[in-house]
């Protein structure tokens, strides 16, 4: 009798009785900065919000209460995309992708109006451009796999993508969103560029989407305003938008080590949204630049672990997907952070794991399961070749887009 037969067991050796012995197998690290992450994002939440949750909400714990019912649903689904084959989104991609669509249309039919803007349903607890972010990167991820032997073609590859990013962003700018609306083509150019688009393509895609940008903020009034404030700002900092110089000013109370954990004085005297926009700045503040910087490590541990799981991913369609969501995550956080230091336009982008926001949370949950899933998977058999990949999604090393060497990073 053989050694696998006894008692049903699986041979050792075999794929099965791996999983047997590593039953968490997975990037384990890439969930303890997860977690890390949504535990100190609770904490400051519950800091940054009392207050204004007591003005308008007549009640302090109301949003950091919202937020834990948030989070045990994104922490559900999380643990779902985290057991689903992410193979499996080559079948769902397009109906996810036209449900998301249909709710981008229907907010604008709704037309509950927040803030200026008509992005949102259920008071401002659901934002489909939230949605619409993370299903992009797994809609182009299937497509872009599904057409990689048709990537230099311009009429068959990037047209067919400046197409699809063109209906999903101007679906977003016209809420106004002008922050997610840049989000996707940015992560349309990355996606493009993971999914091994040529480097002339990308140059082309990018100064396209630079004028189209330039064209865009010319007949925004939002755009206009934003991009003259930052201008500004960058000539004298006392002329910054007012949110902008209210973060400095938490910041700067803040110090190295900060006032201690809610005791800031800004988040009290003016300084707007801090428990979604400006919650960075209220982490500075009581946490001092120590604090910040610890944050800012977290979210370089996540970026780190997302690209050492797109590398290892077992086909083309996993390493593309696995880049393109942990970017997403890591542009997101660059962008709300370098807003409030104003070294870029204000962009109402939202701080993941931190901020307040249901759409936001359950979103990034959801990309942190995708990820885990893939990671699980890596060194795997693909299963449309039978072969392990022997490819990457970084950097070409057969130098066909003349680009040099980098060790460790392989690309198809």
């Amino acid at each position: 009798m053989g050694i696998g037969s006894f008692v049903g067991q699986p041979i050792k050796g075999t794929p099965a009785a791996a999983r047997a012995i590593r039953p968490f197998r997975g990037d384990l690290l890439l969930l303890v900065v997860s977690i890390a992450l949504v535990i100190f994002g609770l904490l400051m939440l519950y800091s940054a919000s009392s207050d204004w949750s007591l003005r308008v909400y007549d009640s302090a714990p109301y949003m950091f209460d919202k937020q834990l019912l948030w989070l045990a649903i994104g922490t559900v689904v999380a643990f779902i995309l985290a057991r689903t084959d992410y193979h499996r989104w080559k079948k769902f991609a397009l109906p996810v992708m036209v449900v998301t669509i249909g709710l981008l249309v229907a907010v604008l039919i709704n037309n509950q109006s927040r803030f200026g803007a008509v992005r949102a349903f259920f008071g401002g607890s659901v934002q489909p451009s939230e949605l619409a972010k993370v299903v992009t990167v797994i809609y182009l991820s299937v497509w872009l796999y599904s057409k990689r032997d048709y990537m230099h073609d311009m009429q068959l590859g990037l047209i067919p993508l400046a197409t699809i990013l063109g209906l999903i962003g101007g679906l977003i700018y016209i809420q106004p969103d002008l922050s997610a609306t840049a989000t996707i083509f940015i992560l349309g150019a990355l996606l493009f560029f993971l999914a091994g688009g040529e480097l002339r393509q990308i140059v082309l895609f990018l100064i396209v989407a630079l004028v189209a940008g330039w064209i865009v903020v010319q007949f925004s009034s939002t755009g206009r305003a934003r991009l003259s404030s930052y201008v500004s700002g960058l000539r004298d900092p006392l002329q910054s938008d007012y949110q902008v110089r209210r973060s400095l000013e938490a910041m700067v109370n803040g110090g190295w080590f900060g006032v201690g954990l809610g005791n800031s004085a800004t988040k009290l005297t003016g300084l707007p949204v801090p428990p979604t926009d400006s919650i960075f700045a209220v982490v500075v503040e009581e946490l001092g630049l120590v604090g910040g910087a610890g944050l800012i490590a977290l979210y370089a541990l996540l970026l780190w672990r997302g690209i050492r799981i797109s590398a290892k991913a077992p086909d083309s369609m996993g390493a593309t997907m696995a880049g393109g969501l942990v970017c997403w995550i890591a542009i997101e956080a660059a962008i709300n952070m370098a807003v409030m230091v104003g070294l870029l336009p204000f962009a109402g982008n939202a701080l993941p794991f931190v901020s307040y926001g249901g759409s936001n949370l359950i979103s990034t949950l959801a990309a942190v399961g995708i990820l885990y899933n893939i990671s699980r998977q890596s060194g795997e058999i693909v299963p449309e070749t039978g072969e392990r990949r022997t490819y990457g999604a970084s950097v070409d090393l057969r130098r066909r887009d003349r680009r040099r060497r980098v060790s460790g990073s392989r690309r198809p």
